[in-house]
């Protein structure tokens, strides 16, 4: 019983590590998912996910990871592409924690059999709550940095996505850590701009 609860709770948190990855880049952790279970004994994907895995979808992944990469760090552009987002990253946020190894430890709980569309409507709501976050504070970027900023940011939430994908994979207990830096980072970002806001509506001196 103690070893599957283990389990239980590193399944959990491999999938909600995937599925923040999925908020920040929904093509990082989709391919970090089909390379591993196509080229290692890493992870194994359940039935009627080995799509994944198939040459033609890594490749096709692959492609629209460049187009994300370039799309995102434009000013302006990246607004575009996080309205577009809005339905991909959650979707894929869904598909990837139902489609991982962590899905199937997960499968060995009886509440998990009864209830199998959880693992993917938990993954949907904590992409789009990343998403979410991340849409929200681009603007703030863009607009501080006048655009200047827009390109570092993006790289930096990439390297997170990749980062986080690998840590859920490999050490699915440090995704409590990098989540607990996530959310201080996006705090610290709203109180900043909150400040900015107070010091614009104060009166000149006389």
């Amino acid at each position: 019983m103690l070893a599957l609860g283990g389990d239980l709770v590193l399944a959990t948190l491999t999938g909600l590590g995937l599925s923040a990855a999925a908020g920040l880049n929904a093509y990082i952790p989709l391919l970090a998912v089909g390379l591993l279970a196509r080229f290692t004994d890493l992870l194994g994907l359940p039935a009627g996910y080995t799509w994944l895995e198939n040459p033609w979808v890594l490749g096709a992944v692959a492609v629209l990871l460049a187009a994300e990469v370039v799309l995102d760090k434009v000013a302006v552009v990246d607004h575009v592409n996080d309205a577009i987002q809005t339905v991909v990253r959650p979707t894929v946020g869904g598909v990837i924690f139902a489609a991982t190894t962590a899905a199937e430890r997960i499968d060995s709980s009886a509440w998990m059999r009864e209830h199998p569309w959880a693992p993917a409507l938990l993954g949907v709501l904590v992409a789009l709550l990343v998403h979410g976050a991340k849409a929200t504070a681009r603007p703030i970027v863009n607009t501080t940095t006048l655009g200047v900023g827009t390109p570092v940011v993006s790289a930096l939430e990439d390297a997170a996505s990749l980062g986080l994908s690998l840590v859920a994979l490999l050490a699915p207990v440090l995704v409590i850590v990098v989540a607990a830096l996530g959310a201080w980072g996006f705090v610290v970002l709203l109180r900043r701009r909150r400040r900015r806001r107070e010091a614009g509506r104060r009166p000149a001196p006389v």
